[in-house]
């Protein structure tokens, strides 16, 4: 199947010319289709689709909202599809923010996203300086090769199933009082026997956040598996990260926001980040606030562990629920249904069939 090209024009003709001539050159070997209305996208399931967005200098671009509101009416629209992405900017802000609010309405109308979906071309390109660095390259021929690379890996990614796969799940909540950790209880009984589970909590300062070494210090401890700050990161929540096949962060919604400890957990994550890549390794959440904002850390999981960390996003990764009073996310008018979806989800996404179509 070739790719397919959403390209979403710029309003203004002008700030799409550096993106067109990136995906005229990186395209010119891709057998590729292409797509500029979102009302003429029907994918099939399994297609690989590239959406390619020029933001201009103010990181607005009116196809693009349309797009967004097409992805969330229709929410079955990408069924089976997996899809990377490239914002190219005219100023040096929002190919970011505005690449993990279209990545979550892809999710949402059931695609998924490769490890690293995102090539991002900053106005000046600065953001390419360490490549061009390593290429010998000058900043467009490092941002055209980053292009390249993007398109190869959507391509050829195949996600690893498992006979036998395992989950680990990290919180930092108490479980006799939180909605988050009651539905993850329910998640985990439908998933019994069919994954192994491992559960963390890092709760009460058990996990310091990353205090920032020199690259090179990171690098050298980061290599030989270790953390200059060892503790419970490098001694239990590392290596459960490399023997897992998923991850399952319990997300209480605090200010808007990740936990302080779940954002430590992905802050102290790069020193293991340095040694190896999580392509293979799938993230999935249950994301519950208390009056709204469940989408604000659903991005902010996409961009940290999607974006930035290369774990593989699974069609509609994350649960997102509004319950306040302790117990009240197990009476939601038709949770246990969700319940049921959300498990099946994170089963067929990481547990192979065996011959016959029986789950092992």
């Amino acid at each position: 199947m070739e790719l397919l090209v959403m390209m979403l024009r710029p309003d203004e003709p002008e700030e799409g010319a550096r993106l067109t001539s990136v995906l005229e050159s990186s395209l010119r070997d891709v057998a590729h289709g292409t797509v500029t209305d979102p009302d003429q996208l029907h994918p099939a399931p399994g297609q690989r689709l590239l959406v390619a967005a020029a933001l201009g200098k103010y990181g607005v671009n009116t196809a693009l909202v349309r797009f967004l509101r097409c992805l969330r009416a229709h929410p079955a629209m990408l069924e089976g599809c997996t899809a990377a992405l490239l914002m190219d900017g005219g100023g040096e802000m929002y190919t970011k923010s505005a690449a993990a609010e279209l990545a979550l309405a892809l999710n949402g109308a059931g695609c998924a996203l490769i490890g690293r979906p995102l090539v991002e071309g900053t106005g000046s390109l600065a953001n390419f300086r360490v490549q061009a660095k390593l290429l010998g390259v000058d900043l467009d021929g490092a941002y055209r090769a980053a292009v390249r690379e993007l398109i190869g890996r959507l391509l050829a990614d195949e996600f690893p199933r498992r006979e036998r796969p395992e989950l680990l799940a990290l919180h930092a909540s108490s479980r006799g009082t939180s909605n988050t950790m009651q539905l993850w209880e329910q998640v985990r009984e439908r998933l019994a026997g069919r994954c192994g589970i491992t559960e963390i909590g890092l709760r009460n300062g058990t996990v310091s956040d990353c205090s920032g070494c020199p690259y090179t210090m990171c690098l050298h401890f980061g290599e030989k598996g270790r953390c200059f700050y060892g503790g419970l990161m490098q001694e239990e929540v590392w290596p459960a990260v490399l023997r897992s096949d998923a991850l399952v962060l319990l997300c209480p919604n605090y200010n808007d926001a990740l936990s302080a400890n779940l954002t430590a957990f992905i802050n102290r994550l790069t020193g293991l980040f340095r040694q190896t890549r999580f392509y293979d390794k799938a993230v999935f959440a249950i994301v519950v606030s208390g009056y709204s904002g469940g989408d604000i850390v659903a991005r902010q999981l996409i961009a940290a562990l999607n974006m930035n960390k290369s774990f593989y996003l699974p069609p509609r990764f994350a649960l997102l629920e509004t319950a306040n009073d302790p117990g009240e996310a197990l009476c939601l008018p038709g949770i246990q249904q969700r319940l049921d979806d959300f498990a099946a989800r994170i089963a067929g996404t990481v547990q192979r069939e065996l011959p016959g179509g029986r789950k092992a």
